[in-house]
């Protein structure tokens, strides 16, 4: 036997009991919610992914990566004119230049006439060179020969250039009949600077041209800026720099 319902009595004023909706109406309901969260227009997403794109450039070219352009034949054979160039930072986070390397770096005051200095000159290419798609100002590239503390020297009774007393082999490297060096020199190399010369020495108005300039043509680390390791076009062209190994057999001043 069971016991009869108890008779409940609701006050008028109270809210009716809550009812569960059935599976049909939840369905409905999801439905609805999902139709509610359109995806924008595709003119829009475009415009969002162009930006966050551009976003991107501006990050990779201020602490990654930047793409210059060769302008003339002082790196000659080892870089050429209208090569296309990447410079990538990342090597000198904490460090500086090594012995060796080729540097892209600011005109140090004086090395390039007005005519050599190239300009973004209207709003298309101002833009793309903020993005690092259109390298402008007064750039060089050139090898570094010797850092700070180090005495650079030419020539010795063999027309070489000497680190530190260890002569270099730079044939592996030099254009073609170029000889070391046509200017003879003696200097050392100050702190958080270094020296600087072409590959195609007879051609490049490098380091030791400027040698009665402010500063004795050497260039301060704090305008370099990066190391070049890849030329990416013309596609005939196109390779990967490494260090010389001749740069390996020289230790550093003192030692």
């Amino acid at each position: 036997m069971t016991d009869a319902p108890e008779n409940v009595h609701r006050d008028p004023a109270d809210p009716a009991p809550s009812q569960e909706p059935s599976a049909g109406s939840r369905s409905s309901s999801s439905g609805r919610s999902r139709e509610d969260k359109k995806q924008l227009p595709i003119w829009q997403e475009m415009f969002l992914l162009l930006g966050i794109a551009l976003v991107l450039a501006v990050v990779i070219k201020a602490f990654f990566m930047q793409a210059f352009y060769i302008p003339s034949g002082s790196m000659n054979d080892t870089l050429v004119l209208n090569d296309r160039i990447l410079v990538q930072k990342v090597s000198y986070w904490g460090g500086e230049p090594q012995r060796g390397d080729i540097v892209v770096f600011s005109d140090p005051g004086g090395w390039l006439s007005s005519g050599e200095v190239t300009t973004a000159d209207n709003p298309m290419t101002q833009a793309l060179e903020l993005f690092g798609l259109y390298p402008t100002g007064g750039h060089l590239v050139k090898r570094v020969i010797g850092v700070g503390g180090d005495r650079v020297r030419c020539c010795d009774d063999q027309g070489r250039v000497s680190v530190n007393g260890v002569p270099l082999n730079e044939k592996s490297y030099l254009a073609e009949g170029e000889k070391p060096s046509l200017i003879d020199f003696d200097v050392e190399v100050q702190e958080g600077y270094i020296w600087v010369q072409g590959d195609n020495r007879s051609n490049s108005a490098d380091s030791r041209v400027h040698l009665g300039d402010p500063g004795g043509g050497q260039i301060p680390v704090d305008d370099v800026v990066g190391k070049v390791f890849m030329v990416v076009w013309p596609w005939d062209h196109s390779k990967m720099l490494e260090r010389p190994a001749t740069f390996d057999s020289v230790a550093a001043a003192g030692q």
